[in-house]
């Protein structure tokens, strides 16, 4: 069938045919296709926006479950970067402090990834106005930051164990028990110059002498390893000498009964063996001394367990008066 067309000739008055060249039938065609194609597009871009497919409404969940997991994870990060933050500065402001350690250099906690860029392929995916690159960076510097704080733990716990072990090896009780000893120290000759019971001569005393009838046990001040035993005549007699470590140690002279042995570990309050009068000595009593880094300091300082400070204060007093010694 051919496209034919007719027009009215108002001079004429008859209808006339109108002779289309090949040139405006093409432009006609094109123009009825574009038509086509254009309301094609808008009427699937509708049934597309308002009648989704199942397979559409599908996806939409899913991206809308990603979304929704994903700002999930953000706040997730989030509480967790404060409670490492937290963490941080107990580790630099509390326990380093009360360890006498060195705190982390701050750097360290802010360091970042070198090198090439990992979440490059994810670098415009993003939710919120926050991408999906700098959600994973902040993910990646947090897991570092748990890696440092998890080292820095290990090594407060390793510090901790070894300040336990000192606090648990310095002298810190008296060599005889409390219910051992009189209370009103009456009888209690110190640290420093002293006259001497038998030469009668100022000498240096470099311990603290109690006095406790004979077999009253001796324990130990500290934990640490027999290092010497001694059996003399004259002098301090039976003696003990226990190495605690950390530059400390103690002595016990006069001694009646030794319990322990060269190298035997031993604990702080374990007995070591008895009150004596053993060597050079004018009564029943137990001569000790403490040594750090091979010098006498006095005791005294070292023996406040078991006592009020009203008692301490009357110890620390009757030591320091210039008496004679028993030793």
């Amino acid at each position: 069938m051919r496209f034919e067309k007719y027009v009215y000739n108002p001079h004429t008055l008859q209808f006339e045919k109108v002779q289309l060249t090949n040139k405006s039938i093409i432009l006609r065609i094109l123009g009825f296709i574009s038509a086509v194609v254009v309301s094609s597009i808008l009427l699937y871009s509708l049934t597309s926006e308002y009648f989704p497919s199942p397979r559409e409404k599908s996806l939409l969940k899913e991206i809308n479950q990603l979304e929704y997991q994903f700002s999930t994870l953000q706040s997730k990060i989030e509480r967790a970067d404060k409670v490492v933050q937290n963490l941080q500065n107990r580790d630099a402001k509390v326990h380093r402090v009360l360890l006498g350690m060195d705190p982390i250099d701050p750097s360290i906690w802010k360091s970042g990834i070198g090198g090439h860029d990992p979440n490059a392929p994810n670098k415009f995916f993003s939710s919120g106005g926050t991408t999906l690159s700098e959600t994973k960076g902040h993910l990646d510097q947090l897991e570092k930051q748990v890696y440092f704080l998890s080292k820095s733990m290990d090594e407060i716990e390793k510090e901790t164990k070894t300040k336990e072990k000192m606090l648990a090896s310095i002298p810190s009780i008296k060599p005889v028990r409390l219910d051992h000893l009189s209370k009103s120290v009456q009888q209690l000759s110190g640290f420093g110059i002293r006259l001497h019971p038998v030469h009668k001569i100022n000498k240096m005393h470099s311990g603290i002498d109690f006095t406790a009838p004979i077999g009253t046990a001796i324990q130990a001040t500290g934990d640490g390893t027999i290092e010497k035993i001694e059996n003399k005549a004259s002098g301090y007699g039976k003696s003990v000498l226990i190495n605690h470590g950390f530059g400390y140690k103690s002595l016990y002279a006069h001694m009646h009964i030794i319990k322990v042995r060269v190298g035997e570990k031993i604990k702080k309050g374990e007995p070591i063996g008895t009150i004596g009068n053993s060597g050079l000595s004018t009564g029943p009593h137990c001569h000790y001394e403490v040594w750090f880094h091979g010098k006498p300091i006095n005791p005294i300082h070292y023996c406040m367990d078991g006592l009020s400070p009203k008692e301490y204060q009357e110890l620390v007093h009757q030591a320091a008066i210039s008496n004679q010694s028993f030793d």
